[in-house]
């Protein structure tokens, strides 16, 4: 391939690029030139004020040069530190990633409507709470209108009124002023610190808990009663072990819930029930198929003993996979009647 014939010396790069804006612009094409530099999109704006017009063959020549140079670009990479993240994103922690914006002043580049936009009712709320109605009527301007009657639907009568009043008072307040007001409400958001953990307390001891040994569970909970009844009695109502399985788990999803557990630890569990789990056990012998019932029932009358670490291990096999389909959404556990 022929080298591209080059723009005529008399053009300046920056002009050459008024060239491609103006050429690209007039078709229709829509640029992300808000996501220059401020200074940049003055310059580029000064180019294009400067300029009258350029014959057919410059024209040409630039368009040739400036496909020359994108062909020959091999790998981009993104500019600033907000561009990385974006790249990044879902690739290293919340954490991080928060951390990295907040040090790098990230938000201050682009803006922060876009931001706050995107962001829970929850996080925004405390916003019009706690600050003067004046921020909390830009705030509710700036926004969709759906978003903002949902906002204000979340805030007491009182509060919403005059906010809403506050909104008549803003068309005199200029676009400076209203992006000083989304930087301030997005700094303060964005120092709200980072959970560590997604999931709750209560959550992540009833999920370790559901995967300890009955001796070892009873031990930690008699434990937390001692420590914090409160706390102790919300972790039960968050474990679900074999002896819940009647009261959490739809007769009809018994089958669904049977199916990926291994034929010895089906038939393991079963036969080592009792007490309590003497109801679970009935309960999904119940609600499987009577073929599949008789044999097992038949197969369990010739076990004489199991052993009390394989009667764990066969019933959290259970467990583990009626919550392997609970959290793909297959079935739905029944709440537990003392959270209602």
């Amino acid at each position: 391939m022929s080298a591209p014939k080059r723009a005529p010396a008399t053009l300046t790069r920056r002009q050459k690029a008024a060239v491609i804006v103006q050429l690209l612009l007039s078709g229709g094409v829509n640029l992300p030139l808000k996501d220059m530099s401020e200074l940049d999109q003055v310059r580029l704006t000064a180019e294009l004020a400067g300029m009258r017009s350029v014959d057919t063959s410059t024209l040409t020549a630039v368009v040739q040069e400036f496909i020359h140079e994108l062909e020959s670009i091999g790998l981009s990479f993104p500019k600033g530190i907000e561009g990385a993240l974006s790249v990044l994103e879902g690739h290293i922690s919340t954490a991080t990633s928060a951390r990295l914006r907040r040090e790098a002043g990230v938000v201050a580049k682009g803006d922060p409507w876009e931001r706050i936009a995107g962001l829970e009712n929850e996080r925004l709320v405390p916003v019009l709470q706690e600050e003067a109605v004046e921020v909390g009527a830009v705030m509710l301007s700036k926004l969709s209108v759906q978003k903002a009657a949902e906002l204000l639907g979340l805030l007491p009568g009182e509060r919403a009124r005059r906010i809403s009043y506050a909104i008549s008072q803003t068309a005199e307040i200029g676009p400076e002023t209203v992006r000083r007001i989304g930087l301030s409400i997005s700094d303060q958001l964005e120092a709200v610190p980072v959970k560590a953990f997604e999931a709750e307390p209560v959550e992540r001891v009833g999920a370790i808990l559901n995967s300890s040994v009955a001796s070892t569970r009873e031990d930690v909970l008699e434990g937390l009663d001692q420590t914090d009844a409160a706390f102790a009695e919300r972790v039960r109502k968050a474990i679900f072990t074999f002896t819940n399985i009647p009261a959490r788990v739809a007769p009809r999803d018994i089958p669904k819930a049977i199916r990926g557990i291994e034929a010895t630890d089906l038939l393991t569990a079963l036969a080592s029930a009792k007490g309590e789990d003497e109801k679970s056990r009935d309960f999904i012998l119940e609600n499987m198929s009577k073929r599949m019932a008789d044999n097992l029932r038949e197969e369990m009358a010739e076990i004489t003993s199991v052993k009390e670490k394989d009667a764990e291990a066969a019933q959290s096999a259970v467990v583990a996979s009626i919550r392997a389909l609970e959290q793909a959404g297959e079935i739905l556990l029944i709440a537990d009647e003392a959270d209602e």
